[in-house]
């Protein structure tokens, strides 16, 4: 096969555990791009905390795409212009925040450049630190986003997480996509938006086959898009039932686990 689209995850798969590429990742995935393979990043980060990451890899240059918000959200690198955009609505951010204080556990949006929360806690802070976006703190959640977010997070210990994402994923299926991206955070974005649905999206509008697309991840919001592309990779460092679910399983974050696929599908190499 022929693969002429590689999807990556950032953090825990792409990014080694310092939140940076390694050299030999990045050597691999220039020569990917100039053998004519889109490289293209799917992150539940808004799109502000991966421009950079793509900048790092050329990818303006290579005419790529960022999917960001857990495929909320298709920004053209060439153009920094979205080529599509789904959000919830004001009525879903005082739905989830309501529903936040009933299952008390923490809650968190963005308007614009910032993580807009009503009490800080370790997990917005987190947050902060791998985006890289400030943190407001204000009085009231609903009043402080004047706008449609494309996604909004609950945010919490991940023993207290798991069993809600089940339930949540089940009460709620009809309203929401319910996903964590990290033990510790609970994503809600509109219904049908995942990972996997907006590549599906993205390569039909470039005239690519699903089978002709790898996509490597290592978390559950990841699930959907290595189920969906002709090659789903886990990462050795994901949880047990999402290595379950794909096709085959890489070295981890930290051992060049990306370079390792692109090697050996993209090239050849033993």
């Amino acid at each position: 096969m022929t693969y002429k689209m590689i999807v990556l995850d950032l953090d825990d798969t792409l990014l080694r555990d310092d939140h940076t590429i390694s050299p030999h990742t990045k050597e691999m995935l220039f020569k990917a791009q100039d053998a004519g393979v889109k490289v293209v990043l799917a992150s539940g980060r808004p799109t502000y905390a991966m421009r950079d990451l793509g900048d790092e890899l050329h990818l303006p240059d290579y005419g790529s795409y960022l999917l960001s918000f857990n495929g909320g959200r298709i920004t053209n690198c060439q153009t920094n212009e979205d080529i599509f955009s789904s959000t919830l609505t004001l009525d879903d951010v005082r739905f989830l925040k309501n529903l936040s204080e009933k299952e008390q556990v923490f809650i968190h949006t963005y308007v614009g450049d910032n993580i807009i929360t009503e009490k800080n806690n370790k997990y917005t802070t987190i947050e902060a630190d791998i985006t890289g976006l400030p943190i407001t703190v204000v009085d009231d959640f609903v009043k402080a986003v004047p706008v449609p977010p494309v996604k909004v997070l609950m945010v919490e210990a991940p023993e207290k997480l798991k069993p809600l994402e089940k339930r949540l994923q089940q009460e709620l299926s009809e309203r929401f996509s319910v996903l964590r991206s990290k033990p510790y955070f609970l994503e809600f974005t509109e219904k049908g938006i995942t990972k996997g649905t907006t590549i599906d999206h993205l390569i039909k509008q470039l005239g690519i086959k699903r089978e002709e697309v790898i996509a490597i991840g290592d978390s559950y919001n990841d699930q959907s898009m290595i189920e969906f592309a002709g090659l789903g990779v886990a990462m050795g460092n994901a949880p047990e039932d999402i290595k379950a679910i794909s096709d085959y399983v890489t070295k981890s974050n930290m051992e060049d686990g990306v370079a390792h696929v692109v090697g050996k599908f993209i090239f050849g190499e033993v």
